[in-house]
């Protein structure tokens, strides 16, 4: 069964996805534009890896131990004497244990000069949440903004504060951010909620060049359709993270009228 929802489809969002869905989105988006950019141009996937400490780090797996206070005790021999009561529990406590981040994006390099002309990022947790991942991703930004690089920056993450735009003035769970280097400070925001079907964008060339559209939507769909999330994804189970009322009261009515929700 093909992707339920008109647009991005919130079950992704949810860690146990969302890495996978990341990596194959990145995939699928190349490969959909390589035949449309050579000769001119490269598609290259690149990585950039750093390390999280501490309460930024996303720790999956790791169980809290404790220890229980166990009740006073009589002593065997002497039932008459008690034994002094064991000390107080310990408390369970998570150790700041380093992660290391690996994150993939896709550069536009122009094959005579060697130069990259665009930056396409698909936006994470790390990216989005506070802390070093954030902080570094601003760098990388704030950088791409200060050269005649182009940006398109994907954001299919409800969580967390959005990065930061001037004049966008209207309340969106998702957004696509097209900036062209020759238009600066100026770039367009394209905003979209969970009732609405992600849409179309162009992607930024040299001002010469004819801009491709990309279909972002039928890009999601097919990784939905290829990765058999309709099989992995139980629509009775409540969406992580949470929506708002009112998407929660929209998502349900339709996930019902699917036949995907008792």
């Amino acid at each position: 069964m093909p992707n339920p929802f008109p647009g991005m489809n919130p079950y992704l969002e949810n860690p146990d996805f969302w890495s996978e869905v990341h990596l194959l989105l990145i995939a699928i988006l190349q490969e959909s534009l390589v035949p449309q950019l050579v000769p001119k141009y490269r598609v290259a996937i690149e990585k950039r890896v750093y390390e999280i400490k501490g309460e930024e780090s996303l720790l999956v797996g790791i169980p809290d131990v404790s220890v229980q206070r166990n009740p006073a005790v009589r002593n065997p021999i002497t039932s008459n004497v008690a034994v002094a009561s064991p000390p107080i529990a310990p408390v369970p406590v998570t150790l700041p244990m380093s992660e290391e981040v690996r994150e993939r994006y896709l550069e536009i390099v122009d094959m005579a000069t060697k130069e990259v002309v665009t930056v396409i990022e698909i936006l994470s947790p790390a990216n989005k949440r506070p802390g070093k991942g954030r902080e570094m991703y601003e760098e990388k930004r704030d950088n791409v903004f200060g050269s005649c690089t182009n940006l398109v920056e994907i954001d299919l993450l409800r969580c967390w504060k959005p990065l930061p735009v001037l004049g966008a003035n209207f309340a969106a769970s998702y957004r696509i951010l097209v900036s062209r280097a020759n238009r600066r400070p100026r770039a367009d925001l394209y905003l979209f909620n969970l009732p609405n079907a992600i849409p179309d964008f162009p992607l930024p060339l040299r001002p010469e060049d004819t801009e491709p559209i990309v279909d972002l939507q039928a890009l999601l769909n097919a990784v939905y359709d290829r990765a058999g999330y309709d099989f992995s994804i139980d629509y009775n189970t409540d969406i992580v993270p949470p929506l708002s009322e009112s998407d929660a009261v929209w998502s349900d009515a339709l996930l019902r009228e699917r036949g995907l929700r008792e």
